[in-house]
């Protein structure tokens, strides 16, 4: 194997090409929409605000005890990203799913359950998708359970079978957009 040197310099901000709030919000998304069920952390919601910026998916509802923007606490983690992302609040988990599947989505709770696919397993076809995470200690609610299409079960092989739901978020939508949107 040949001993190459390789500049790994960091790009400036004008080579990341960032565009603004107004012309990201013009832009086409990924058809995919975000459910938050009684998060708590708004370190969390932040990082799930900042996470579907990076991601362009349509939108995020904040549903039963998840905290809403404007907050310092979302605001430090999001950098932003409440001003870029549509969100909505909606108390009632229920309300929120079935609107979602009245206007076309398939809803798929992310969570270990029964019967449940794993991530990797699934093909994703760019079809208007609606992402369920849960509670940070609960998971999603049985209510939220009970009106899904699928469960998505992220595979895991250490021994606490629990990842932090904004990481959960991110791997999952990694997947999907690596599916429906190939790499450019």
């Amino acid at each position: 194997m040949e001993d190459k040197t390789i500049n790994f310099s960091k790009k400036s901000m004008d080579e990341l090409n960032r565009i603004s709030i107004d012309d990201f919000q013009n832009i086409e998304k990924h058809p995919i929409w975000i459910i938050l069920d009684d998060v708590r952390s708004m370190n969390n919601v932040g990082s799930v605000f900042r996470t579907s910026d990076a991601f362009n998916i349509e939108g995020i509802s904040l549903c039963g005890l998840t905290p809403q923007p404007p907050h310092r606490d979302i605001h430090k983690t999001a950098l932003g990203a409440t001003e870029s992302v549509n969100w909505r609040y909606e108390k009632d988990i229920e309300s929120e799913i079935l609107r979602l599947k009245k206007n076309g989505y398939k809803v798929y709770a992310v969570e270990q359950t029964h019967n449940s696919h794993d991530l990797q397993s699934l093909t994703f076809s760019g079809n208007k998708t609606a992402l369920i995470f849960g509670n940070e200690v609960q998971g999603v609610s049985n209510k939220a359970l009970s009106l899904c299409d699928y469960a998505i079960e992220i595979p895991q092989w250490g021994t606490k079978h629990s990842l932090n739901i904004s990481v959960c978020v991110g791997v999952v939508l990694w997947e999907m957009v690596r599916v429906i949107s190939p790499a450019k």
